[in-house]
């Protein structure tokens, strides 16, 4: 039986105990489940609107304890495509995790400079721009698009009324040109009610995280689809990726 992360801190672990973690992403618009088309939501500046995508990396994780003590999760098994429009996308199990209970989690959205600039083998599945990343990467740029956020307005400015946010940008220097904006970003999220993600060789934790669309738009900066309707690497992406290390938090624990 699945029981909340209220569990009182257990015994000392023997550290060469292993255990599983599952993260999930739950995507959301405000407190409501996000729907894709055919949903209307209203932004910071009353402008309605609809969402068609929203995706996002996730990467390069870190599991900190109780005690202040930091697992790193090998960097190979550390890159998540989550999809709205995909929702097994939204599961991802981290295995041989060190048994301990852990009250944060720290990850950085979008993909690292080291990564995006690796030889093709060393980025197989969702980082393979052939295949799982096609539709978040641009060939054009040598680069991932960090989070997609596209849909529709009847206040864009664009002739189709359309609105693409396309963030992206790891600070490298495409063609040898100068240095581009570095819009990834790292967040560090702790576990609500004093809650405690407990892994151990008998049981799994399963960490819940929702992603609110709607702070891609509310946040620092106010994004209106009147006067930005299409941002990819102009300077103001730099604001919307500010906006999004306000978009996860973690919303409980199950520890099974």
């Amino acid at each position: 039986m699945a029981s909340c992360s209220k569990d009182k801190t257990a015994p000392a672990t023997d550290p060469n105990e292993k255990g599983v973690v599952v993260l999930e992403f739950d995507n959301r618009a405000g407190t409501d489940d996000l729907i894709l088309n055919n949903q209307q939501y209203r932004n910071a500046a009353g402008e309605s609107f609809t969402i068609s995508k929203f995706a996002y990396y996730v990467s390069n994780f870190r599991l900190i304890t109780v005690s202040g003590q930091v697992y790193t999760v090998p960097q190979d098994s550390s890159y998540f495509l989550i999809s709205e429009d995909n929702k097994t996308s939204a599961f991802h199990t981290l295995y041989n995790v060190p048994a301990g209970d852990y009250t944060q989690v720290k990850f950085m959205i979008g993909v690292d400079s080291a990564r995006n600039t690796m030889d093709i083998s060393k980025r197989p599945g969702v980082l393979d721009p052939a295949e799982g990343a096609a539709d978040m990467y641009w060939s054009w740029n040598s680069g991932y698009i960090f989070v997609k956020l596209e849909g529709s307005s009847p206040v864009s400015t664009d002739a189709q009324k359309l609105f693409r946010y396309h963030i992206g940008l790891y600070g490298g220097n495409f063609n040898n040109g100068p240095r581009t904006l570095n819009n990834t970003r790292e967040v560090i999220l702790t576990i609500p009610n004093n809650g405690k993600a407990i892994v151990r060789r008998d049981r799994k934790a399963q960490v819940h995280f929702f992603a609110d669309a709607l702070k891609m738009l509310n946040g620092t900066t106010n994004v209106s689809f009147a006067s930005d309707p299409n941002v990819m690497t102009s300077p103001f992406s730099e604001k919307i990726a500010n906006n999004y290390t306000q978009m996860f938090n973690i919303d409980h624990v199950h520890n099974e």
